[in-house]
């Protein structure tokens, strides 16, 4: 079985993998001794921490050796946050791609919103990017932002013509090579379980306040959960409490 094969397998229903997303070696290394199957980067986490803004402000170079510098310091999957592939063509993403693979990273997200406009790509558009870093080798969680550009304008993101929307795409993104299908921004029971039950591929679903619990989640299908941004989140904002406590004294 390759690699790639071995962390599909690690996608099991009723016992989703975890993902509690990391930004560097240190918070890698950590969450890896917590007993971690897999480790996965975070996009604003990774940027964040080295104050670049999220939606590929950082430049592909200094993620690339991020990349590198986890990979090397920890014996476990790893999966990248690719975002939208930094490249405006399939012939470019494909080669980031393999610059990722070459890192030795196992998998990566690929998002399919457009990073300068409020849209998101054409669904076959979106295939060709897929297939460009399948083709590379790499595990493809094709990430869609059906929902989660309502969730980030207010709105609601728990609707069921937006689940028949992702379910469209979800068929389109496993036709050209995509090995599971994040769906950040859904966190109603009921449309979960709609996903789950409609889409072939593994569904990711991404922790939000006041979600049903990890086992809950499991029992309605899901079969990848990621933490996103909130563990970089919650960790700066506990060095800030602690710096105000001591700049007090």
């Amino acid at each position: 079985m390759s690699a790639v094969d071995e962390f599909a397998a690690l996608h099991k229903a009723g016992d989703p993998l975890v993902l509690f997303n990391v930004w560097d070696v240190g918070s890698a290394k950590a969450v890896a001794e917590a007993g971690a199957r897999a480790i996965a980067t975070g996009s604003a986490s990774l940027a964040g921490a080295q104050g670049f803004a999220d939606g590929e402000g950082i430049p592909f170079s200094a993620l690339l050796a991020t990349v590198r510098a986890i990979s090397q310091a920890i014996d476990l999957p790893l999966s990248v946050d690719f975002e939208t592939g930094f490249a405006p063509h399939a012939e470019e993403v494909a080669a980031n791609a393999a610059a990722l693979a070459e890192a030795e990273a196992i998998g990566c997200n690929l998002e399919d919103r457009l990073l300068d406009q409020d849209t998101l790509r054409e669904p076959a558009e979106q295939a060709d990017r897929i297939a460009a870093a399948a083709g590379a080798g790499l595990f493809v969680n094709a990430r869609t932002d059906v929902f989660l550009r309502p969730l980030m304008k207010g709105g609601n993101p728990n609707e069921p013509r937006l689940v028949d929307a992702a379910i469209q795409r979800a068929y389109i993104y496993a036709a050209a090579g995509a090995r599971s299908f994040f769906a950040p921004g859904l966190s109603d029971p009921d449309c979960v379980a709609q996903l789950c039950e409609a889409v072939a591929l593994p569904v990711n679903i991404m922790r939000l306040p006041d979600m049903v619990s990890n086992a809950q989640l499991a029992a309605l299908g899901v079969r990848r959960i990621s933490y996103g941004p909130a563990p970089w989140s919650e960790a700066m904002e506990r060095v800030r409490e602690a710096a105000a406590l001591a700049s007090s004294v």
